[in-house]
């Protein structure tokens, strides 16, 4: 597949503005708006709100953390909300748990059934989870990740769909994206929550080695983080995971500045 472009935010997003958002990434040709899922909102509920603004674009929520959500759950939601399951990607991971290419080697006959009609993508950072990603799921959903380390996660992803005889899924992930003079703050301070959440989180930034407030983009202008953007050529959807206020202004005018060229 040709690589597509997303907008990712995070779950909660007043649906005053999120539904003009999706509007917005529909005209500057996003194929898709994107929600992460957090203790203290649903992604769906995100999903819903975008779906208000755009008939067309599809619609993922990255990444729902099975420690926290059951396959039922998840669907019924999906029912509730009246959301069209051909336009979602539902993105799945281990979340806390003590084993966690176990229990997503484990939940992938439970998800195709409870979950039905939807595209299932794995959360992978590791090789192993990368592979399995290959194996079975819809797709590889990659999470702060250099473009060189992206590059060497997808080819694992291919050695896992190889493995099982089938054709590689494709590699989607978040770029965290800031612009403006406090963009470099702005990654930086994320980045830094994320690098102590938890075993895996430590161990894939210690794998990465990067500085921290080096994994994402974070530029001036348009013209910087277009050039920062168009090494991800790993991925066949980037999602700019939008650092910015969650005010409409802001938000559209990061869309802007990140939009397909």
């Amino acid at each position: 597949m040709s690589q597509s472009r997303g907008l990712g935010v995070t779950a909660g997003l007043d649906p005053a503005v999120a539904a003009p958002l999706a509007e917005r990434c529909d005209a500057l040709g996003y194929s898709s708006v994107w929600s992460n899922d957090h203790p203290g909102a649903v992604g769906l509920d995100t999903l819903a709100a975008f779906a208000e603004g755009s008939e067309r674009l599809e619609l993922g929520v990255a990444v729902m953390a099975l420690d926290r959500h059951e396959p039922a759950e998840i669907n019924a939601k999906i029912e509730a909300l009246g959301l069209d399951r051909g336009r979602l990607w539902i993105g799945v991971g281990a979340g806390f748990s003590e084993r966690p290419l176990t229990t997503m080697r484990t939940a992938l006959p439970a998800l195709r059934e409870a979950i039905p009609g939807v595209r299932l993508v794995l959360a992978a950072m590791g090789p192993k989870m990368s592979a399995l990603a290959g194996s079975g799921f819809d797709g590889a959903f990659f999470n702060w990740m250099t473009p060189e380390f992206a590059a060497r996660a997808r080819d694992h992803v291919h050695a896992g769909a190889r493995q099982a005889g089938r054709e590689p899924p494709p590699a989607l992930g978040y770029v965290r994206t800031a612009v403006g003079p406090d963009a470099g703050e702005r990654l930086a301070k994320e980045e830094s929550f994320y690098r102590d959440l938890h075993d895996g989180y430590r161990n894939h930034f210690t794998r990465l080695g990067e500085p921290v407030g080096a994994v994402g983009v974070a530029e001036p202008d348009r013209e910087r983080v277009q050039a920062q953007l168009s090494g991800y050529t790993a991925l066949d959807v980037v999602v700019v995971r939008a650092l910015a206020s969650a005010t409409l202004e802001a938000m559209a005018a990061l869309a802007e500045a990140a939009a397909p060229a």
